[in-house]
């Protein structure tokens, strides 16, 4: 039987969640939700599935140093930091030789880090039945997950016809991708169930992966050749990916692979799922007050509904006659800002960028 593998991408910088999340130790490292960092709450539900060993993260170089502390009980040789961020594809493209050189018929599951998911037993189940179907077949698996309301910020999956059943459950045939939608589109697809939320979970043979690069993407193909064949010949990963790794082209691996190849299949999911985006995302995950409000730390509200407030360790966060407001103060930085405008974060830290020695705060 083929090896079964994961490799979790940790590497975004998590920059809505500022100032908690900063460019060295981002939100996949933090404990958003739960009390662990969340790339350790990944880790421990694919423990039961996949060993240490066969378990991989590949990072970005400023954050490697935390996310080995996170990674402790990996083989030091299992953190791989790209030098670049090049997106997913080409991330994807570096797993692949990598678990090609450890088993050319190896399948392994590509996961995100700071997914919130609590039911880990389904969530296992359903990872199981995604790599029975990966390796029975060359297809590329993605799991899919049931959507719950017309949300407009993440991209849909349209199934097809039922392919086949693993672990008691079902595969889809996938029609096509589509794009984050607008709301009467959203409503639209969640009214169909025809549509799952995209989110990024994919299982496939190391095989399947460099075939659909071939065909769709030859020049990333062609890129991570090099890498290939140091792999093959036993060479040190670091050497080769500080010079090939930043001229490999930047994609995605939907737009590079899954929206081009017509061997795609979807499972949706039966385990509840967060994409925990941005601070107002957080309270879904936390007990609220009377009042709707959500606090972590040492923190008081008085007065105030709808309010976030996460407070560093030993600092009183005081919130007095405001409503909806993201109040996260850390020792070094305090973020104060209604929860409408949550999704200009962004633009806020191109201000602080911009100061005298600003990139201490970012």
């Amino acid at each position: 039987m083929p090896q079964q593998f994961v490799v979790i991408i940790a590497g975004g910088k998590g920059e809505r969640f500022w100032p908690a999340s900063r460019a060295q130790r981002p939100k996949h490292l933090l404990p958003i939700v739960g009390t662990k960092p969340m790339l350790a709450q990944t880790l421990d539900r694919v423990r039961p599935l996949v060993s240490a060993k066969n378990t991989y993260v590949i990072t970005s170089a400023v954050q490697e140093d935390a996310v080995r502390e996170v990674c402790s009980k990996l083989p030091k040789a299992n953190i791989i930091a790209e030098p670049v961020g090049r997106d997913t594809a080409a991330a994807v493209a570096l797993a692949a030789a990598v678990i090609a050189a450890r088993d050319p018929k190896g399948v392994f599951a590509v996961l995100p880090a700071d997914h919130i998911i609590h039911d880990a037993k389904s969530y296992q189940r359903d990872l199981k039945a995604a790599f029975a179907a990966a390796t029975e077949a060359e297809v590329m698996v993605t799991i899919g997950i049931p959507p719950t309301e017309p949300a407009t910020g993440f991209g849909y999956i349209q199934q097809g016809e039922k392919w086949k059943s693993f672990e008691r459950r079902p595969v889809f045939k996938v029609k096509r991708f589509v794009e984050k939608p607008s709301l009467d589109v959203a409503k639209g697809y969640l009214a169909s169930g025809d549509y799952v939320w995209n989110a990024g979970m994919f299982v496939w043979q190391a095989s399947v992966v460099f075939a659909a690069l071939a065909a769709h993407t030859p020049e990333l193909n062609a890129g991570v050749a090099p890498i290939r064949a140091a792999l093959a010949k036993g060479k040190p990963l670091g050497p080769v990916l500080k010079k090939i790794y930043p001229t490999l082209v930047k994609i995605s691996v939907d737009y590079a692979l899954l929206e081009k190849s017509a061997n795609v299949v979807v499972l949706p999911s039966s385990f509840d799922w967060g994409d925990v985006g941005s601070w107002p995302a957080v309270p879904d995950h936390y007990p609220k007050d009377a009042a709707g409000n959500v606090s972590k730390g040492l923190a008081i509200i008085e007065q105030g509904k709808g309010n976030i407030v996460f407070s560093s360790d030993g600092h009183l966060t005081a919130v007095l006659g405001a409503d909806d407001l993201i109040v996260v103060n850390t020792p070094d930085a305090t973020l104060v800002a209604p929860k409408s405008k949550a999704q200009e974060i962004k633009l806020l830290l191109k201000r602080i960028e911009a100061l005298k020695n600003g990139q201490k705060w970012l």
